[in-house]
């Protein structure tokens, strides 16, 4: 039996996934800058981030607070997330 999930909402379950992430202080500019492949800059004092939201025009403006996390997903791409959702999405993989 196949769901159509396109007439009406579906409960799902994220996939396990592991990602890297860097909290963004305010201060350590240049190692998030490192760390998302120059998809970051400053304007007006605000850390802007490119994401795949941007599409060809680079036109959205996606401004991450202090605090939040700068995350590189499964495909490469950079986003940013507020602490508290990271903190109920994500835990630290410990080796």
């Amino acid at each position: 039996m196949s769901l159509d999930y396109t007439k009406e909402p579906t409960l799902f379950k994220k996939k396990p996934v592991e990602i890297l992430a860097m909290k963004w202080t305010g201060d350590n500019f240049d190692a998030i800058k490192s760390f998302a492949e120059g998809n970051v800059f400053l304007e007006d004092g605000e850390l802007v981030i490119r994401t795949l939201e941007d599409g060809k025009t680079g036109k959205a403006k996606h401004v991450a607070s202090i605090g939040d996390f700068i995350i590189q997903g499964v495909q490469g791409e950079f986003y940013f997330c507020k602490p508290d959702i990271f903190g109920q999405t994500y835990s630290m993989v410990l080796e």
